[in-house]
This record gives structure tokens, C-alpha cells and sequence, in this order.
């Protein structure tokens, strides 16, 4: 089963208690703080577009690469309406192409715990150096695997709309630390009878060592983790933490 097809067209009501602009504004913040105030960004694991978006609304050249097709649509659907020069790219974050550099690239809503394997950590990693402007920063979230084990662990959530319901089966495998979603979806038809789709989704939760350490094989530069939120340290306790890598090897061109 392939991850966010039918997922995509109710992910944005499903997914309603996500506070973007709260996330937002602290992404925006910690760009700010590391000199990246307006240009080009790439956003990966872009999803809808909800952040993408966001950051169009504050000022960045936003690029959106996500491997859904489906989630792109709903993504280019937002685009009409907001009127925003967005460019949306489905690739898979493990092969991703640009046309140029960038100043930063972020991504959001733990779309890099979809990652599962080193050899592929370090892989995007080398893509970022690749792709980013000399000095650029690469900033993202990770859910922990304190989150994993100890706050969902295995355990059946359900959720319940006007004409969408929702059952999330989680599982959590901590000797491989993979995360198992087994989400099944009831969507209401036209003639009032529920159709019924199913999507396995997986992720897997990094110790900031080990991000660290796929960030220096890239060739990039490990900067800071934050507790998500703040400007504190990540520790074992968090939930979910930031991390924040600067492009390695290149030189600015002196004018």
C-alpha cells in the first residue's frame, strides 16, 4: 500500500489541530536568526503546501518537493486560490533535482522520520550540501523516540467527521526504532455508502547523534537541535526537536 493517495484528500481536515502559523513563526524566527530573511527556500516532504504557504505569505521564493502526487494536487489547488509564484516538484526527497542553489531548505511535520534507512539520511544530506547557497542553512523537524515509545507506543487512536472517519493503528518496534502507522480511512459517497481505503505508513526516530553524524559524512555541518518550540538544547525528554545544519565545501564568489 503507498502512503498519502486517498490520505491526501482529507489529510488538511484530519490534520486540523496541526497550529502551522505557530510553527511558522518559530521556523521564520530561527531563519532570521541565522541570516535568512527573504530568497529562495526548499521546502521537502512539502505535503499540501499548508507551510509552503506560510513562508510564501512571509516573504520567501518558496520551491515544494514532495513524492505524493496526490498531496501535490491538493497542495496546487492552494496555489490558485492564494495566488502565491509557489513551484511544486514531485520527486522523492532521496533523489530531489533543482535547477540552482538556495538559501535554505526546510521541512516540517516529521516528514524526515520518514526516512528509514543511514545510507539514505546521509543521501539527502549530500543533496542539501548540493543544493544549498554557500554558508546556506538546512532546518527541519524530527519526532524522538521518546515521543515513539512512551507517548504513543501501541495504541489505537480514532477520529470521526461528517463523512470521513479515521482509525490510526500505531506500533512501535524499538529494536529497529520504526515507527508503524496503519491508518485505515471510511469516506463517505454521493449515495450515502462508505468506501474504505488503508495506508501503512512507516518512520523511524534518530538519536541527534546519530543526525550528526549522517550530516558530517554528507559533508555538511551540524549546527544546533532545539527542543521544538524553543531555543533550549533537545534532550532525551523531547518530543520533538529542530535541527539546524549549514552547507559545507562551497565558496561565495567575491564581487
Amino acid at each position: 500500500m503507498e502512503s498519502y493517495r486517498t490520505f491526501a484528500e482529507v489529510y488538511d481536515r484530519l490534520m486540523e489541530d496541526i497550529p502551522y502559523e505557530d510553527w511558522c513563526q518559530y521556523l521564520t524566527g530561527l531563519l532570521k536568526e541565522y541570516g535568512i530573511s527573504d530568497g529562495l527556500v526548499l521546502e521537502l516532504g512539502c505535503g499540501t503546501g499548508t507551510m509552503t504557504e506560510l513562508l510564501a505569505g512571509q516573504g520567501y521564493d518558496m520551491i515544494g518537493v514532495d513524492a505524493s502526487q496526490e498531496m501535490l494536487a491538493q497542495a496546487m489547488e492552494k496555489r490558485e486560490e492564494s495566488g502565491h509564484d509557489i513551484l511544486y516538484l514531485q520527486q522523492d526527497m532521496r533523489e530531489f533535482e533543482l535547477y540552482g542553489t538556495v538559501r535554505a531548505v526546510v521541512s516540517v511535520c516529521d516528514s524526515m522520520n520518514y526516512i528509514l534507512e543511514d545510507a539514505d539520511l546521509v543521501q539527502v544530506f549530500s543533496l542539501v550540501n548540493n543544493y544549498l547557497d554557500p554558508g546556506g542553512i538546512v532546518l527541519f523537524d524530527l519526532k524522538t523516540e521518546h515521543y515513539y515509545r512512551d507517548l504513543t507506543g501501541d495504541a489505537v487512536y480514532g477520529q470521526n467527521e461528517d463523512d470521513v472517519s479515521m482509525i490510526w493503528e500505531n506500533y512501535y518496534y524499538e529494536e529497529d526504532r520504526v515507527n508503524e502507522y496503519h491508518v485505515t480511512i471510511f469516506l463517505r459517497e454521493a449515495d450515502g455508502r462508505y468506501r474504505k481505503e488503508e495506508e501503512m505508513h512507516y518512520q523511524r526516530a534518530y538519536s541527534v547523534e546519530e543526525v550528526r553524524a549522517a550530516m558530517e559524512r554528507a559533508g555538511m555541518e551540524f549546527v544546533a537541535a532545539y527542543d521544538a518550540g524553543t531555543k533550549r538544547s533537545a534532550t532525551e525528554m523531547s518530543e520533538r526537536i529542530y535541527i539546524v545544519g549549514r552547507e559545507k565545501g562551497k565558496h561565495a564568489v567575491r564581487k
